[in-house]
């Protein structure tokens, strides 16, 4: 269901009235591979993987008639986001006040976020948001891994990942002083003050209220979501059967494990699964250490 936007505002409703309308288009691939060798009863290898690739895009979709083209969301992705493209943060309030104004309420100034005009009509509002991006939901996800075992060792290991996906980090549940919010290591080591005028910061100057120019959806809190995680790795060691016979078993293995162990992705302010908020519970690395007994 989506609002209708062609409902003329003189039929008097009180709310956008919504419709199972619209249209949208997919196409993808998914892929699996499985490889196994056994070079004697003593060696042998299994190697796996598998990857999905999905794309989708809206073909049509009721919105207003815009004049600007960009603002259309026909020909983009399902989860595609449309915000303003955050150029730097200004440098000083001189150069804010002869900035394009821009029109998201309350005042702004030296370390606020500057945006693009895009239409060049000398204001930033709503007409000068553009897709901005790759879809919130991953393109991309794919896994892969391997066992191997010599003798009475056995090793395996499995890794995951996602690609094309991007995410935003909240500016308004990570903001510092928001509530019990605490300042972030990485914001205090990084943000615009007057003397340490930074205009590529990694947050702008700070403020004890939530400022409405730095919260908008922006280029300036967009991240990249990819990553690559080492899901799981374990290492075990069965007993020859002659100290079997000892316990009167008919298998026992030894076995160390750990889940989530590394992870590989350009966003190093925290887990990039966590999203845009990393203020959560962290995924958590586990370590085992088990053995498996047959009568």
């Amino acid at each position: 269901l989506m609002d209708r936007a062609s409902i003329p505002t003189t039929m008097g409703l009180s709310a956008a009235t919504k419709a199972n309308i619209g249209k949208a288009s997919g196409s993808g691939v998914d892929l699996s591979m499985d490889y196994q060798q056994a070079w004697t009863k003593d060696l042998w290898l299994s190697v796996r993987g598998n990857l999905t690739y999905a794309k989708s895009r809206f073909t049509l979709y009721e919105e207003p008639q815009y004049n600007e083209a960009w603002r259309y969301r026909v020909g983009n992705s399902l989860g595609q986001t449309f915000g303003y493209i955050a150029e730097r943060l200004f440098v000083d309030d001189e150069e804010a006040a002869n900035s394009p104004r821009q029109e998201f309420g309350g005042q702004y100034g030296g370390g606020d976020i500057k945006y693009t005009d895009v239409n060049r009509d000398g204001k930033v509002n709503e007409s000068d948001m553009v897709p901005i991006g790759n879809s919130v939901t991953p393109e991309v996800i794919y896994g892969f891994g391997f066992s191997l075992s010599f003798k009475k060792f056995d090793f395996s290991a499995f890794a995951q990942g996602s690609a094309n996906q991007s995410f935003w980090i909240d500016p308004v549940a990570t903001s510092p002083f928001n509530g019990e919010t605490q300042l972030l290591q990485a914001y205090a080591d990084s943000h615009w003050s007057e003397e340490n005028q930074n205009v590529y910061a990694i947050w702008p100057r700070l403020s004890p209220t939530i400022n409405t120019n730095n919260s908008q959806v922006s280029t300036f809190f967009m991240r990249n979501a990819a990553f690559l995680r080492l899901k799981q790795v374990e290492l075990g060691y069965s007993l020859p059967k002659k100290l079997l016979d000892r316990f009167s078993a008919s298998a026992f293995r030894v076995y160390v494990s750990g889940s989530n162990l590394l992870m590989f992705s350009k966003f190093k302010m925290w887990d990039s699964e966590m999203a845009g908020n990393g203020l959560g519970y962290p995924v958590q690395k586990v370590f085992n250490v088990g053995v498996n007994v047959t009568f």
